[in-house]
């Protein structure tokens, strides 16, 4: 562990301190360069966008600009570290944005005396950006955060610790579901952890055809069921009448048992009493709430998915964000909503499902990758997912399109 510190440390200081920097996109060598990109040549576009707003996307890089925006309060799995602290992760983000995406990335992370305080920074920064991305900020307020912002700008506001990860787990279990032989209506699912992640997830799974009575909504107190008087109403809201109280009683003859909690929360007796052919991710990291060995010595008949890179089936949310960013930046989208997160979803589970180009088996020092138990996503370094989610998002918000266009026809 020593060893990792010192590399990450190295890493982060050399040859110069961070993982991003920026740099102009146009000539700026001549003095004519300079009357172009400054005085008095700007002036023509200022002109312009103070005419017609949208003008901003031709003449700024307002279109292809996200911002990343922490308060620092759930930082990974370390908790509230505060926004400086949390910086390191949000540069983190604008490599990725950029490596996968070609999207910018201003990293802003806020000290703010409360969450109004936190909300209205963010409201009143946004004119800058084509899409906001939350970013780890602790459950609840961090819905009411997304809520109250995506109410004020007219641009996508995505907090990715929800949906970028209720993406990815949907798209993962979706596949895991058909290779178990099982379909998601109908499946018996607990959820271990309810805050962002566990909320989000629960809100996607029905969205894709789960019925709310199958989940079960685990938290540290144990079920959320109909009679708790000590739930917020975001926990309310997927509260089920079960006479279930414990995660032991929960998980048996369940098919699909999904952490987004903590360590080591899942014992091998849990596994061994949930249903045939069961399907378990544990996402805590970087521990999770069982180890894959552990689960896998107690049955054989597993599929088992993890937040870590170490074993097969890693669930992360990088597999989501910059591809979801690019393609509703591209599309022009002002708000992701529910169709959009559904068409990510089927868009991962589906390139799943395709042969692996070469390029993704050297990257990852492999001689094959086959849909199956141990692949059930597609990997980070997929040059088709650039490709795939955005065209993807770009249908769903044609064919709304479409429908609006109808619908004004017929009015």
């Amino acid at each position: 562990m020593s060893d990792l510190r010192d590399k990450a440390l190295a890493y982060h200081e050399h040859p110069k301190p961070g993982k991003i920097s920026i740099k102009p996109t146009k000539p700026f060598t001549t003095a004519g360069d300079l009357s172009l990109a400054y005085t008095p040549g700007v002036a023509e576009p200022v002109l312009a966008i103070a005419a017609a707003e949208s003008e901003a996307y031709r003449y700024t890089n307002k279109g292809n600009l996200v911002a990343v925006i922490t308060d620092g309060s759930a930082v990974l799995g370390l908790g509230d570290v505060g926004p400086l602290a949390g910086k390191p992760v949000m540069e983190g983000k604008a490599v990725l944005f950029k490596r996968f995406a070609d999207l910018d990335v201003f990293d802003i992370e806020i000290k703010a005396p409360s969450t109004e305080a936190f909300i209205e920074t963010v409201v009143n920064i946004a004119p800058t950006f084509g899409a906001i991305n939350l970013e780890d900020i602790a459950a609840p307020k961090c819905f009411v955060i997304e809520n109250s912002v995506r109410e004020r700008v007219d641009i996508p506001v995505f907090h990715d610790d929800q949906h970028g990860t209720a993406v990815i787990v949907c798209a993962g279990l979706l596949n895991s579901l058909e290779l178990q032989g099982k379909r998601l209506e109908g499946a018996r699912i607990v959820v271990l952890g309810a805050g962002a992640a566990g909320i989000a997830t629960t809100r996607l799974l029905i969205a894709l055809g789960s019925k709310r009575e199958d989940i079960i909504l685990v938290d540290r107190k144990g079920v959320i069921h109909t009679g708790r008087t000590d739930v917020n109403i975001y926990k309310q809201a997927y509260a089920v009448d079960t006479p279930l109280r414990t995660l032991r009683e929960a998980m048996l003859g369940a098919d699909v048992f999904i952490g987004v909690s903590g360590p080591d929360l899942v014992t091998p007796d849990m596994v061994k009493v949930m249903a045939d052919r069961a399907i378990v991710f544990a996402l805590s990291n970087p521990i999770p709430e069982i180890m894959p060995n552990v689960a896998r010595a107690a049955r054989d008949d597993i599929i088992m998915a993890t937040g870590r890179s170490d074993f097969p089936n890693q669930v992360n949310n990088s597999l989501c964000f910059p591809f979801l960013f690019r393609g509703v930046l591209d599309a022009g989208v002002h708000r992701i909503d529910e169709n959009i997160l559904v068409a990510a979803t089927r868009a991962l589970a589906d390139l799943a499902k395709e042969p692996v180009p070469p390029e993704v088996l050297e990257a990852y020092g492999v001689a094959e990758l086959t849909f199956g138990p141990d692949y059930i996503l597609p990997t980070q370094f997929d040059p088709r997912l650039i490709e795939t989610v955005p065209a993807r998002i770009a249908e769903v918000v044609c064919a709304r399109e479409e429908v609006a266009t109808v619908g004004a026809g017929t009015a």
